[in-house]
């Protein structure tokens, strides 16, 4: 089903006060684009970890994305002091069942790049069948509320295929052997517009300001 983009109402909001300040609690680069993309036409002005001067690193102990998005919004927050959005995503391929899922940054110990992380996803799916290669990206993001240190989360999920043909220059991570079907390309082969409407992080993102638009007084601590 084609997903709408996302359309901002700021006529609830008081002008003046804007742009709220945000934090994006994450360190791949990737994610920061597009999440800074996303909150470009709202009421959100998205900061880095290294603008906050936040520089600790959090250790992802949670066993669901959910769990690792609010322990990243939630510590990070604290360690910044501003509202916090914080992201977990990987992709889960069926037939490793469901790995690398929550590992997929971490897949095959630390020192690995995206290109040493597809390779290595390739070669433990060496002799399967296509039709079995059946994959879904999941998304998890949490939003940390300073005011009353309180969390809300949004998911999405985008299903398609691993294919053993990488193509595409556009996207991060996975995306170069994520078949989409509806589009009959990778992930990686889609635009930044394209890939926002119908991926995970898209899908989750636009829960996630839809519900900062409706709340922008109580986030912004009016």
């Amino acid at each position: 089903m084609k997903k709408k983009a996302i359309e901002y109402n700021l006529s609830m909001t008081n002008i003046s006060n804007l742009p709220i300040e945000i934090v994006i609690a994450t360190r791949n680069w990737g994610k920061m684009d597009e999440m800074s993309k996303m909150l470009s036409n709202s009421a959100y002005k998205p900061l880095s970890l290294e603008q906050v001067r936040v520089f600790e690193e959090v250790e992802e102990t949670g066993t669901t994305f959910k769990e690792n998005a609010i322990l990243k919004a939630e510590t990070y927050g604290k360690l910044a002091g501003r509202l916090t959005l914080a992201d977990d995503s990987g992709i889960e391929v069926d037939v490793l069942g469901g790995l690398p899922g929550i590992y997929s940054a971490r897949y095959g110990g630390d020192g690995k790049d995206d290109n040493d992380r597809n390779r290595l996803l390739l070669s433990n799916l060496d002799g399967i069948a296509e039709d079995e290669l059946t994959a879904r990206f999941r998304c998890a993001v949490a939003l940390w509320n300073p005011i009353d240190d309180t969390v809300v989360t949004f998911e999405g999920k985008i299903e398609g295929r691993i294919t053993r043909n990488a193509k595409g220059r556009n996207g991060f991570g996975y995306d170069p052997l994520f078949f989409f079907p509806e589009k009959n390309r990778t992930l990686a082969e889609l635009t930044s517009q394209e890939k926002e409407s119908v991926s995970h992080r898209g899908e989750a993102m636009r829960e996630a300001i839809t519900y900062m638009e409706e709340n922008v007084f109580s986030l912004r601590g009016d």
